[in-house]
């Protein structure tokens, strides 16, 4: 078999994936690794390199959208691939499109894939977020999903499936027992392991379906700090307006911060963080809208959206991708309230919450 995990493919006394498969006499023959490297160290969107160790160790993240995919050579010999990858519940978040990718990879080499389900840090209850318009498919959402999806990677991988009416035995999963929809991560009593550089704790879980919007910006999201995408700021930031508003579910503590690495490296800035009072409460997707059309309403135009490429796209800002389309970016712009655009988010989140329920394996 292939493996298709990461650092945090781990059972609950913390013992590799691969080490447990190979326990119970499964052979591991190759191993696959998603962005961040199968041991979850390269920062964002930096290209990992194949390297073999005992076992061929390829990777499922480069530098073209080519290299999002398995090559036909990496499967043969195998008869099954195995993915085992704890996502954190955001659209944003690349884990599951690369589990999609290898599904449909496998599925057209005549291979079945086997995914071991894993907890939705976020829960299973809430949606947020509508799906993407068209035309704003990218790596940070291949398939058109809310923000907060509210899936586990074996329900999305499941969605996907039927989506593409592809055949059902090009699927198995491996189902959790004991966990229900509401649970919160300390309440499935299993260990917090990094599944990626900047994703150190459940704190950042809970704020970063709004947290990875900031990435859309020239502001930093605190890569390198203790806390990314709960800190967040930039050099001389005018503070006055975020610090008024009122958000629920969390308070705003101004802070000064260095990033380390990305937008501003080495920089002084003055920033906030986003402590989550009540993560019930807290909606994130709605809380970062606001926060960041607070700041950058005050900066000039050309200060405010970052252009550079992002994850393999050029032809439009990141902060559309991440949103799904123009109409954050432009309200922002143009200084019209947010309310109809956040209106119109909870309405399409509102339908894909009615879709996904097809797709349901856990149903409390």
């Amino acid at each position: 078999m292939g493996l298709l995990g990461h650092a945090a493919s781990v059972d609950s006394e913390l013992r590799a994936a691969s080490a447990v498969l190979a326990a119970a006499g499964a052979q591991v023959s190759a191993l696959f690794g998603p962005e961040h490297g199968f041991a979850g160290a390269a920062q964002d969107m930096v290209g990992v390199g194949s390297t073999v160790a005992q076992l061929p160790i390829y990777s499922l993240y480069g530098d073209a959208p080519e290299d999002l995919s398995p090559r036909p050579e990496w499967l043969d010999g195998l008869d099954v691939i195995v993915i085992d990858l704890q996502d954190i519940g955001s659209r944003h978040y690349t884990y599951v499109w690369t589990a999609a990718l290898m599904l449909k990879a496998a599925a057209s080499a005549g291979l079945e894939v086997v995914v071991l389900d894993r907890p939705n840090p976020l829960g299973g209850v809430r949606v947020e977020g509508a799906p993407q318009r068209d035309g704003y498919l990218s790596f940070v959402g291949l398939y058109p999903i809310a923000v907060r999806h509210g899936l586990t990677i074996a329900e999305l991988l499941s969605w996907v499936v039927n989506r593409e009416n592809m055949p059902r035995d090009a699927l198995r999963v491996v189902p959790m027992r004991g966990w229900q929809r509401s649970m919160t991560w300390s309440q499935t009593g299993l260990p917090w392991v990094m599944p990626s550089p900047n994703m150190p704790t459940c704190d950042t879980v809970v704020v970063y379906p709004g947290g990875c919007l900031v990435e859309g910006t020239k502001l930093s999201e605190g890569r390198g700090t203790t806390r990314p995408f709960e800190i967040w700021g930039g050099p001389n930031l005018d503070m006055a307006s975020l610090l008024a508003l009122d958000l629920h579910g969390a308070t705003l503590r101004p802070i000064e911060f260095t990033p380390t690495f990305q937008k501003h490296a080495g920089q002084s800035c003055r920033g906030v963080q986003v402590h989550v009072t009540d993560a019930w409460v807290f909606r994130p997707y709605e809380a970062y809208q606001r926060m960041l059309a607070a700041v950058l309403r005050s900066e000039p135009i050309e200060a405010r959206w970052r252009t550079e490429t992002y994850e393999f796209v050029s032809d439009r800002p990141t902060i559309d991708l991440l949103t799904g389309g123009p109409e954050f970016r432009t309200a922002v712009d143009e200084g019209a309230p947010l309310d109809d655009g956040l209106g119109s988010e909870a309405r399409g989140a509102a339908q894909f919450d009615d879709e996904r329920r097809a797709s349901w394996l856990y149903e409390k």
